[in-house]
């Protein structure tokens, strides 16, 4: 199903992440004609990540907390075949970081998969909208949530957990699509069976990790309330059978509580679908002293020209540490690790042997110490790419990235654990780079080379998902709520239409009826918008992003509406 282009069945589009579709009726000759033809209002006021999917004739949305799940007829558009909200603890709400997301369903053999805030996964009927089966994959109590969309590979649904904020030990999962049984679970640190590496068979830069690799990098029991969250994306190569996803901070945010490297936070991992069983992993941000999650999509591209080579099978991985990263999926081999934002100035670059980013000890937060304000840190710890999925177009080459241009004072302190209570450690305050007055860029990037190709500056973050087509253009959202369209060749603006509220959810398109659609939620929230979701006004709450994006209440105001997109007839 993921290769009719037709139809949106995965939420990145397809297994390989690509966000990209064959469609080609909407064209950068004609996407300045684009009209809104119909929009929904989903009836929540905060952030409305993720997007839709479409199966058939029947397009399901889905809303942050409560998280209503929503099936549209598509012959008669807004009206609602079938509505599930589920009954949960609002107590939830309290442990959720940054907004009360939710990235949306899976769909597969007839069931929606819903991951709801307090971490039940339920299965419902596609057709019916009623409960097929349902699991609980945590513990609020603790500080586990969860805000990311499932994936299905084969007959097992994969979940991750959110919570690195207060302390919980991160962890993937797979249930049994038919029944929900758990399959294999599989945590980011601790000893080898919990995270299910083979010491010798498990490779790291080229070489066996050895016996105990995570735990000997942390001081005494701290693994145990170590982090490594798995919030973000997965995506599978069928070929190899292997998922690929990665994992976020090592809790606290405080660096001097933590000393070691922290494995495997902030690490990409390639795991067996059938056994969870990790073949090779790769840590981005060793000993992580920002932030600098390391969940952002997998891209999984053919036959990639990287300098002198050609790589059959290349990982593409734009992270939040500011660094777009090309490696070899079937063995883990680094091959390119570069800058996507000049502004990234934590690290002057990456050691391409060892794979260690080379830190610059005027912005270490370990460096400057406890209760010490570092400032002028480039990127601030959204990074400069948060979850917003961006856009592989094979047609032009090319990867479209969503970013941040925003960079930050960071001051640690002591911080003791709780189960249930914030572990952070860290004041932070962020703010656009020196000498800029823009908060994002939309960028074109080759991740052969590990350049640049056109960069196109907006006010604020850049936090929806993006959507490339074979017509030669790409679209994606803005915090102020423009849906946007832009040529794949140069970045030049082609369409532009304001929503009803700002855009932090992911574009899609589909046809009904031989004719092309692009549809977008629009729910201004997550962490760039926590200030005005959650009523914040500190300049330090929010973890530090309500004072830099104080001014979007300027420009946009809540909302959750579903907005789809048609040329006239």
């Amino acid at each position: 199903m993921q290769r009719d282009p037709n139809q949106w069945v995965m939420p990145n589009g397809n297994y390989a992440s690509w966000r990209y579709s064959e469609l080609n009726q909407i064209t950068r000759e004609n996407v300045g004609n684009l009209k809104p033809s119909w929009r929904v209002s989903t009836g929540v006021l905060r952030g409305h990540e993720g997007g839709p999917l479409v199966v058939g004739e029947v397009m399901y949305i889905h809303t942050p907390f409560p998280n209503r799940v929503f099936a549209l007829d598509l012959n008669n558009p807004g009206r609602v075949l079938w509505r599930y909200e589920p009954t949960q603890d609002p107590s939830v709400i309290g442990v959720m970081c940054c907004d009360t997301v939710n990235r949306g369903p899976a769909y597969a053999d007839g069931k929606i998969i819903l991951s709801q805030a307090d971490t039940t996964v339920v299965a419902l009927d596609a057709k019916t909208g009623k409960e097929v089966w349902k699991v609980k994959n945590g513990d609020p109590a603790k500080g586990e949530t969860a805000t990311m969309a499932p994936m299905v590979f084969g007959d097992k649904v994969l979940i991750g957990i959110s919570g690195g904020e207060f302390g919980i030990r991160g962890h993937v999962t797979a249930y049994n699509l038919a029944d929900g049984k758990q399959v294999w679970r599989a945590y980011s640190v601790g000893s080898d069976e919990d995270i299910k590496f083979d010491p010798q068979k498990t490779m790291a830069m080229g070489q066996p990790v050895g016996a105990n690799s995570s735990i000997k990098t942390w001081e005494g029991d701290q693994w145990k309330m170590g982090g490594g969250s798995t919030w973000g994306w997965f995506s599978y190569d069928p070929d190899l059978n292997l998922i690929y996803y990665g994992s976020g901070n090592p809790g606290t945010w405080n660096p001097v509580q933590r000393p070691g490297d922290n494995k495997w936070s902030m690490t990409i991992f390639a795991r067996d679908a059938n056994t969870g069983v990790a073949k090779w992993v790769y840590q981005m941000t060793p000993h992580d002293e920002w932030d600098y999650d390391g969940v952002n999509e997998m891209v999984l591209v053919d036959n990639l020209q990287v300098g002198s080579q050609r790589v059959a099978k290349a990982l593409v991985h734009m992270d939040r540490n500011g660094f777009g990263y090309t490696l070899n999926r079937e063995n883990g081999q680094l091959m390119v690790a570069q800058k996507f934002d000049p502004a990234v100035n934590w690290a002057t670059h990456v050691d391409m042997e060892t794979g260690r980013p080379q830190v610059v000890s005027q912005y270490s937060t370990r460096a400057q110490g406890e209760d010490n304000n570092t400032k002028n840190i480039c990127p601030a710890a959204l990074g400069t790419k948060d979850q917003q999925p961006s856009a592989w177009s094979p047609k032009a080459n090319m990867l479209f990235v969503p970013t941040n241009h925003v960079c930050m004072d960071y001051e640690p302190f002591r911080v003791s654990y709780s189960a249930g209570q914030p572990f952070i450690g860290a004041t932070l305050s962020m703010y656009p780079p020196q000498g800029s007055d823009n908060m994002g860029n939309f960028i074109a990037w080759n991740p052969g080379t590990g350049k640049i190709a056109w960069s196109k500056p907006e006010r604020f973050s850049v936090w929806s998902g993006a959507l490339a087509t074979a017509g030669d253009i790409v679209f994606y959202g803005t915090l102020e709520g423009y849906l946007k369209a832009v040529d794949t060749k140069d970045g030049k603006e082609l369409f532009s239409y304001r929503t009803p509220s700002g855009i932090i959810g992911n574009v899609n398109t589909f046809t009904h009826k031989g004719k092309q659609y692009v549809a977008v939620m629009s729910g201004v929230g997550g962490w760039a918008g926590i200030g005005m979701a959650a009523g914040l006004q500190g300049e330090s709450e929010g973890l530090g992003a309500v004072g830099a994006y104080k001014s979007l209440s300027d420009y946009t105001q809540l909302g959750g509406v579903l907005t789809v997109f048609a040329l006239p007839n």
